[in-house]
């Protein structure tokens, strides 16, 4: 890349932040040997304070790729066996329903079938992950048999926080940056626990294009969930993570197989709508006809992207202070593919939207753990809500697939599916890679 391709990147990043609504992003990229950053807008709406390559963006569940490396390194060690039940492993884990045949490798490539999330109720009122996992064991039965389909799950992720902690004996926090952090360089905040450093952190944002409105908000995260998304970071730290783990930079954490595991697609991992694969930890992306790995995440009000082209050396990475960072990366990304940077972006929005009808069964209620997704029909498009609040509306498309128009930014940057029953019948939903189970009849309005 030359002076002039990074001249209409800088440009560029300014007219896709002005675009969305983004107050402040960063872009990394190492490319032909050398790392090149770039900055646009300022790290709070209205402040004036410009953003630097220094500030560190809440990166959301980018973490999980960090909390992943540590299990993975702790087995490099014979410290974990990554498939061996878990709950044979590590103490506490038996009051999870149909938890005893679960492994690290399931749960390091979302095939574990745990919910995603558990009750907010209980993540706010409980102290110790052990009482979390009492408190919740109702809502964490499994939704489908261990290493038979893909749902996201952050679940997953607090378990094998747990499991790092109670092999290493040190807390979450301490573990990954003695173990992953320290020894590749990587500087990091977290924005929730005792390690805590919000004053360092960028503010998040909400925006709603359609009112003009750009409003801070602070990030909810409890202290339990740290190790599914606590991490802050700026693009250029994790531009460094990416080229450890891409393998262009030699390290004593993780040996050429183990990162060729976290880097391969699983068989059974399916993310529709997300990516096309999923390995032990990270993302993979290769509908272009070129292997690309990563993950997205998302905190509240931030969006940070990761990409590593393994075969090159080349990573991106791109954080924003907005929700609407994830759309203007998808445009960046492509921006950047067309520069001839062998790392794209994944969109799985059809370039024409070609609607059908609204296919019969699908309104009623789905189930992942305690969270309910329900279908509702309109005069017009069917609504999705999630636990009762709209979430977006939907544009049937073929094959059971539909389009997802949010509604709170109105931007059209999803797809999900429903999946059927032998008979024909839609009894699955499949959003944002998390599957649910139908509950309920359809609507008497259906």
């Amino acid at each position: 890349m030359d002076a002039s391709a990074g001249t209409q990147i800088a440009a560029r990043l300014g007219e896709l932040a002005a675009a969305h609504a983004v107050p402040g992003a960063q872009l990394a990229i190492h490319h032909d040997d050398r790392t090149w950053t770039w900055c646009t807008g300022e790290v709070r709406h209205g402040s004036g304070e410009p953003m630097t390559d220094a500030h560190a963006v809440p990166v959301g569940s980018i973490t999980k790729v960090v909390t992943a490396a540590t299990v993975l390194a702790l087995a490099v060690d014979g410290d974990i066996d990554l498939d061996e039940p878990l709950a044979e492993q590590v103490p506490g884990l038996a009051v999870l329903p149909d938890f005893a045949d679960t492994t690290p490798r399931h749960l390091l490539s979302h095939t574990s079938g745990l919910p995603s999330d558990t009750r907010e109720s209980a993540l706010t009122s409980a102290t110790t992950l052990r009482r979390l996992l009492h408190d919740s064991a109702s809502g964490l039965t499994p939704i489908a048999e261990p290493g038979t389909a893909f749902s996201y799950s952050n679940v997953g992720y607090l378990l094998l926080g747990h499991a790092i902690e109670s092999v290493t004996g040190m807390d979450w926090a301490e573990a990954v940056k003695a173990i992953v952090l320290g020894p590749l360089g990587v500087d990091t905040r977290f924005v929730v626990g005792r390690h805590a450093s919000t004053n360092e952190v960028v503010t998040g944002h909400t925006v709603n294009r359609s009112h003009g409105s750009v409003r801070p908000v602070a990030q909810s995260l409890t202290a339990l969930e740290a190790p599914a998304g606590a991490l802050a970071a700026s693009a250029a730290q994790l531009v460094r993570l990416g080229r450890a783990l891409a393998g262009a930079e030699g390290n004593d954490l993780l040996d050429p197989g183990s990162l060729k595991e976290m880097r391969g697609a699983v068989p059974s991992a399916e993310p529709f709508g997300m990516a096309d694969g999923w390995g032990l930890g990270l993302a993979v992306y290769d509908s272009t006809g070129r292997t690309v790995v990563g993950h997205d995440g998302t905190g509240d009000g931030t969006s940070a992207h990761l990409r590593m082209h393994p075969s090159s050396g080349t990573v991106v990475a791109f954080t924003a202070n907005s929700g609407s960072g994830f759309a203007m990366w998808r445009t960046l990304a492509d921006d950047l593919a067309d520069l001839g940077i062998p790392v794209a972006g994944f969109d799985p929005v059809p370039r024409v939207v070609e609607p059908v009808p609204v296919p019969a069964g699908i309104a009623g209620d789905y189930a992942n753990g305690d969270t309910v997704y329900s279908v509702i029909p309109g005069v017009g498009l069917p609504r999705l809500t999630v636990d009762g609040e709209p979430f977006a509306d939907l544009t049937p498309l073929s094959g059971l697939r539909f389009a997802m128009r949010d509604c709170d930014t109105g931007e059209t940057d999803q797809v999900g599916r429903f999946l059927a029953d032998d008979s024909g019948v839609p009894a699955w939903l499949q959003v944002g890679g998390r599957l649910a189970r139908k509950t309920t009849a359809a609507f008497a309005a259906a």
